[in-house]
């Protein structure tokens, strides 16, 4: 079981190691796209691309989250439900505030709300109790 335990701390290791990288690849690519888009664009056309800058930001603020929660295992050897929740929760809020209308069917509208209302629940119902212990 000793060893299992070790081969858990490991893997964490390198998926934060790894996470690491993929933030520092992802703020480089945004500000890459952020300046290109800048002094690249003409006038008025900002506003078209700034939704795709917020998905960008968005990502960033989802890695740093997941990162959070692979060191918060490392630290107390416990997946805290909470923090999962709120990664969702972002998740879902990123692909809500990319959305384009024109493109997506009510359905998928209903079942991003029908996600969001139930990551809320969940996370409520989870926070109260901790508020408890």
């Amino acid at each position: 079981m000793h060893l299992i335990e070790n081969i858990e701390v490991l893997v964490a290791k390198v998926l934060s190691l790894a996470m690491v990288v993929v933030i520092i690849a992802a703020i480089f690519d945004l500000g890459v796209y952020l300046i290109n888009e800048l002094f690249a664009s003409s006038y008025g056309k900002f506003n078209q691309v700034l939704f795709t800058i917020f998905g960008l930001f968005l990502n960033v603020l989802i890695a740093l989250e997941i990162l959070e929660n692979i060191t918060a295992y490392l630290r107390k050897h416990v997946v805290h439900v909470e923090l999962v929740i709120v990664t969702s929760l972002i998740a879902v809020a990123r692909k809500i505030i990319i959305l384009d209308l024109a493109k997506v069917t009510g359905n998928t509208i209903i079942g991003l709300g029908v996600a969001v209302l139930s990551l809320s629940i969940a996370y409520w119902i989870i926070r109260s109790s901790n508020i408890r212990h």
